[in-house]
């Protein structure tokens, strides 16, 4: 229904001088998606207190209403184009009246977890790109085409939304970082198993994809399909959802698709994860689960390698060390990391695999082919581990799906139904086998992942002997070459 509608904003996007790839478009589309958002979400909510006599406190004053100045109506509730800003006078209206007024609300709002707040956060964050009046004009025009007013409305349009982010992910320069496929989300998921009244938690949410598929899953009531109560649905919405995040886009991005997945006032603070002292973190601070796909690759300055017990530039390092602390006892966590962390002889690496052996138990781990991030690069692995007890045995699942994956051909649901099904069981198989942890070298904790059920390939050749068969080879075709000229 609304396919075409998102098409034809992303080609006005692509003809304005103000928009150069992707991440511009789903930036851009971002802010006028929230604006139009919310002022359906206060209309149904005027009409909610008005049909019970009661007078609505609306959010946005008046002359800031989407309805008021992107797609004010006539009598007859057409688009009144008469009364609608266009060209310089809506380009003032937006940069000079419309944002300052938006930003304002982080310094008014009571705390951070208010609408409120996150619409001053938003605002302050992100800016206009565009820069003809007449492309804005268009691009509102076919925003206000788009409807947030019942379930299916906006399932459809977090579907779309979904899709944008996709393809940003898939544009080249930030590959995995807004993007985790949805396939591999639901896989870590259907092992966590969440349940109504535990809190989930997403430290580097990037696009919150996490915490947007771990909702649909509750939502559905998990995998009983259980329905829920309306103190269920109270929960679900206020007290489950915790993200931070660091890079503005990103956060933005994240607190669009939370609403669209249906998460009024989502939980996610603009903040630099890494920043916080572990010490500082308390047992009112912590979480049941936690779900991530922490950056890797990155390095961190000193000041905040300081914030940790085991120091080390690598961002991934430093993220899992954040995990464990925000785990409650008996917390459980599936976190992506780079395969270079199980066998790195690095200090850090090292103290970091004792670390999580000896305080969690890493009970599953599943590795996953090239090609399962597009763009990104590198191979990764998925931690399972639940913290306060120590590992006895590791199961680990090697994914292989047959193919060579890229843009056309992802990583799908079906790729991973086998690893969930042994999973449950720990079961063996010629992809999966487990590791008794007091077999591994006690010195450097090497965790790599070798699969017993395939036979080792024969170890290469030294070159000395490559280099004397190559000469003897060379010498008897000299002799059968004589011998070929006698006879002529």
């Amino acid at each position: 229904m609304f396919e075409q509608v998102f098409k034809n904003i992303d080609d006005i996007f692509h003809k304005d001088a103000g928009c150069s790839s992707e991440l511009d478009y789903t930036e851009q589309s971002s802010w006028m998606l929230f604006l139009k958002y919310l002022d359906d979400l206060e209309f149904t909510r005027s009409q909610e207190a008005e049909m019970m006599m009661e007078t609505y406190q609306f959010i946005i004053d008046e002359p800031y209403r989407w309805s008021a100045w992107a797609a004010p109506k006539d009598a007859e509730g057409k688009f009144d184009h008469n009364n609608a800003l266009t060209g310089d006078d809506l380009m003032d209206f937006v940069d000079g009246e419309l944002f300052p007024y938006l930003k304002s609300f982080k310094q008014r709002a009571d705390n951070a977890n208010t609408i409120q707040y996150k619409i001053g956060e938003i605002f302050s964050e992100i800016k206009n790109k565009i820069q003809s009046g007449y492309s804005l004009r268009d691009a509102l025009e076919k925003v206000d085409q788009l409807r947030f007013r019942s379930q299916d409305e906006k399932h459809e349009l977090s579907h779309l939304y979904e899709a944008k982010i996709k393809n940003m992910g898939n544009a080249g320069r930030n590959g995995g970082e807004y993007y985790t496929p949805r396939p591999l989300i639901r896989a870590m998921i259907d092992v966590m198993q969440p349940k109504i009244g535990e809190t989930i938690y997403d430290g580097a949410a990037g696009s919150a994809g996490f915490l947007c598929e771990a909702f649909d899953y509750l939502r559905q009531g998990g995998r009983e399909k259980k329905p829920l109560s309306t103190s269920d649905l109270d929960i679900l919405q206020t007290r489950t959802f915790y993200a931070k995040e660091k890079k503005s886009l990103a956060y933005v991005i994240a607190i669009m698709n939370m609403i669209l997945h249906g998460i009024e006032a989502p939980n996610v603070l603009h903040t630099n994860t890494l920043s916080e002292n572990l010490m500082d973190i308390q047992p009112s601070n912590q979480h049941d689960i936690i779900l991530a796909n922490p950056p890797f690759g990155g390095k961190e300055r000193k000041e905040v390698q300081e914030n940790f017990p085991i120091q080390t530039g690598e961002t991934a390092f430093l993220f899992l060390q954040h995990f464990i602390k925000m785990l409650k006892p008996g917390g459980r966590a599936a976190v992506v990391i780079k395969n270079t962390f199980l066998s790195n002889t690095d200090n850090a690496a090292i103290k970091l695999r004792k670390e999580l052996l000896e305080n969690c138990n890493l009970h599953t781990i599943l590795d996953c082919p090239g090609g399962t991030f597009i763009g990104a690069g590198v191979k990764t692995v998925v931690l399972f581990f639940t913290k306060g007890e120590p590992t006895l045995n590791t199961w680990f699942y090697e994914l292989n799906v047959g193919r060579n994956m890229g843009k056309t051909n992802p990583l799908n649901d079906k790729d991973l139904a086998d690893f969930v099904l042994l999973q449950k069981g720990f079961e063996s198989s010629n992809k999966s086998w487990s590791l008794a942890i007091s077999d591994i070298d006690q010195t450097t904790y090497d965790l790599s992942v070798k699969n017993p059920n395939i036979a080792e390939t024969a170890p290469l050749r030294e070159p000395k002997a490559i280099i004397d068969d190559i000469i003897a080879l060379d010498k008897e075709s000299e002799a059968i070459l004589a011998k070929i000229q006698e006879l002529l």
